[in-house]
């Protein structure tokens, strides 16, 4: 009985200190109607109350040369922590999506690249902190450079 304890309370302290993150997915592995025309689908982890993440979002993109910025708002879903996030920018020129959450004193964030077919599992890049304008830009110059599927 007590090696089950004890087995327990390290399985616990081994998924807190993975920390707070997000991982993504496509609308429909949310099984959830209202994400149907969503780009993508993303689910706050390691959030003791996934209710009360504070998440923001922005397109990143460089459209005829010229860098741009959307802000995104992205749509809760049908069960806490679970997010979509709709396709608000062009469709021409390379994007990216920047991802940012704090939960408690926690944070977390993401770049979710966007290729023509949809975003780029393969290459999304996640983080324990907001992305960096640096690493943004490194996001878009691999999308020109062929990572955009």
């Amino acid at each position: 009985m007590l090696r089950i304890g004890i087995a327990a309370l390290v399985f616990a302290s081994m998924a807190m200190a993975e920390g707070f993150t997000f991982t993504i997915g496509s609308p429909v592995a949310s099984q959830d109607y209202r994400f149907k025309a969503a780009a993508f689908v993303f689910r706050t982890e390691n959030c003791a109350e996934p209710s009360q993440p504070q998440i923001s979002a922005s397109a990143e993109g460089i459209v005829n040369g010229e860098r741009r910025s959307v802000v995104l708002r992205p749509m809760a879903g049908g069960k806490p922590g679970v997010y979509g996030i709709a396709q608000a920018w062009p469709n021409e020129g390379r994007w990216v999506v920047s991802l940012k959450g704090t939960c408690a004193n926690s944070t977390a964030g993401a770049i979710v690249p966007i290729g023509r077919g949809g975003f780029i599992r393969e290459s999304s890049k996640f983080f324990p902190r907001p992305a960096t304008e640096r690493e943004i830009d490194a996001s878009l110059k691999d999308l020109e450079q062929g990572g955009g599927k």
